[in-house]
């Protein structure tokens, strides 16, 4: 076989199998070949041999959100071969968050423009390279909100996957474009089960995919199908344990189902490798999340010690929104879920702070100045928190303009509880429960940091109507198996009613007052 054959077979062969080798660091120095695993990427393109397989790396890193190192690895086939018109799709597609809230951080949009501009000029040798570099350049058209941009990608990866069934690549992209734009409204998951059937045929064929099993765990990152997604949950960090989203991910699934043991080793894993990585973004988000099953699980010294890890980080002045919400939200969560009222009335919004996000310690004094009686300072911290929401309405911001919403009728529940308006701080915090159940979260975040129905639940027990607050407390733990204080309340709701009327023994609610937390996921 000639030289320059076998050589290119080899490319080829690398390139098939995304698994390569990076240079640990030890006090600056590179001494240890640590091995890589991104999962199997095979992306056919009309690029040079000799870049195919850090193309097909660098599209693995894209479909684990490992972002800035996709867009580092595709400007680095972009150099290597100048005429790779999908070397610069690609970092095109690494500046935009699809899953993410916002999609686009400030200054990417004109980043975006840039790079499918440079595909575009290049132009690709082939009619589906042609259609990607389209739909990417539809992305990026025009002065409109996210979401339209959205629906116009996912309108033109439709006509692509529709022209080619048998593109693996553009079968996974296309899927991942549906997820994009789901509403959080349809409480019929359309979007998620159409995602679902385009992958789960390819889950089959490809099952060491990256791309596949990630946005698998995401089409089925809901209540209702969270069951579906456990074995993807439990696959993922062994396809792609480089990448320090992988490693996280498994936890949205263990979040849904109160699996609390799963979600902490999942979030552990994910925080070293994206400190090795230097993601700051994915160090928090996976602090967040550690936060809350450490707290669900009654590890409270644990979540405090968190809080002293997060005290000593150096965070960026203009930190993006994924590491102000987390940042915020940690301290918050902490306060709340163990009732301690003084140390929420202490919390400071960051200067910076994006509304949604300062609406978070807002709430969180709001609720806290009430429960303890100082309604001065309540009034106040509503008067703040009403104010971000009504940014977000200016904003049209759609998603996190209800969710301050359903803040602002929590907030004045508990006001005109403490000012014994109990007919009005009934109506609120139900209206509150019934439009915070009707809106599925996103996953920035692992879920309300007191769900409205489990506040509900409170405020019935506080009216001593235990009855009622048993019926809302296993409303609130159909939703969020697990939760620690739905537990607890149910437990006191329980025992306040046998105290009443002693029930028959069937009539005992099994599902809400076990001995401990549930560890496993109910039955459906």
């Amino acid at each position: 076989m000639p030289r320059s054959v076998s050589r290119f077979v080899f490319v080829l062969c690398l390139g098939a199998w995304v698994t390569t080798f990076s240079l640990a660091q030890t006090d600056g120095r590179h001494d240890d070949l640590v091995p890589e695993k991104l999962g199997k990427v095979d992306f056919p393109i009309s690029c040079s041999p000799n870049v195919r397989a850090d193309f097909n790396r660098a599209v693995a890193l894209l479909h684990s959100f490992t972002y800035e190192e996709a867009g580092a690895a595709f400007r680095a086939v972009a150099k290597a071969d100048s005429h790779c018109a999908m070397a610069h799709w690609g970092l095109a597609a690494a500046y935009i968050h699809p899953l993410w809230e916002p999609s686009l951080e400030p200054g990417s949009l004109a980043q975006g423009r840039a790079a499918i501009a440079d595909a575009q000029r290049l132009g690709a040798a082939s009619a589906q390279e042609q259609r990607l570099i389209a739909a990417l350049a539809a992305f990026y058209a025009g002065d409109v909100p996210n979401r339209a941009r959205a629906l116009a990608y996912e309108a033109e990866m439709a006509k692509a996957a529709q022209a080619d069934p048998r593109d693996a690549e553009v079968q996974i992209f296309y899927a991942l474009s549906v997820l994009a734009t789901v509403s959080p409204a349809d409480a019929t998951h359309a979007h998620q089960k159409k995602a679902a059937a385009i992958l789960e045929p390819l889950r089959t064929r490809f099952p060491a995919h990256p791309g596949i099993i990630h946005y698998l765990i995401h089409a089925y990152d809901n209540q209702e199908l969270a069951r579906q997604g456990l074995a993807a949950a439990r696959e993922y960090s062994r396809i792609a344990p480089s990448a320090p989203h992988a490693l996280h991910m498994p936890s949205h699934t263990f979040t849904r189902l109160g699996l609390w043991s799963e979600s902490i080793a999942s979030n552990r894993a994910a925080r070293r490798a994206a400190e090795q990585h230097g993601d700051t973004g994915e160090v928090l988000h996976s602090m967040d999340y550690l936060m809350y099953a450490y707290l669900q699980s009654g590890r409270a010294p644990e979540a405090k010690a968190l809080l002293k890890e997060l005290a000593k980080m150096k965070l960026p002045e203009s930190a993006s929104f994924k590491i102000g919400y987390a940042a915020s939200a940690m301290p918050v969560r902490y306060a709340l879920e163990r009732k301690s009222w003084a140390e929420a009335l202490a919390l400071v919004p960051p200067s910076s702070a994006r509304p949604e996000v300062a609406a978070l310690t807002h709430w969180a004094r709001a609720l806290a100045a009430s429960r303890s009686g100082d309604l001065s300072t309540a009034d106040s911290s509503l008067a703040e928190l009403v104010r971000c929401h009504q940014e977000l309405l200016d904003a049209k911001s759609v998603y996190w303009s209800a969710q301050v919403g359903f803040q602002v009728k929590e907030a004045q529940a508990w006001i005109a509880f403490a000012r014994k308006d109990t007919a009005t701080a009934l109506r609120l915090m139900r209206e509150a429960a019934d439009e915070e159940d009707a809106l599925d979260k996103l996953p920035i975040t692992p879920g309300p940091v007191i769900p409205a129905r489990e506040q509900l639940g409170d405020l019935l027990l506080a009216l001593d109507r235990a009855p009622d607050a048993l019926k809302e407390f296993e409303k609130a733990l159909r939703l969020a198996p697990g939760r620690r204080n739905s537990i607890i309340g149910a437990r006191r709701a329980y025992k306040a009613q046998s105290s009443i009327a002693a029930p028959s023994p069937a009539s005992r609610p099994a599902a809400t007052t076990p001995k401990r937390p549930a560890a496993t996921p109910p039955k459906q």
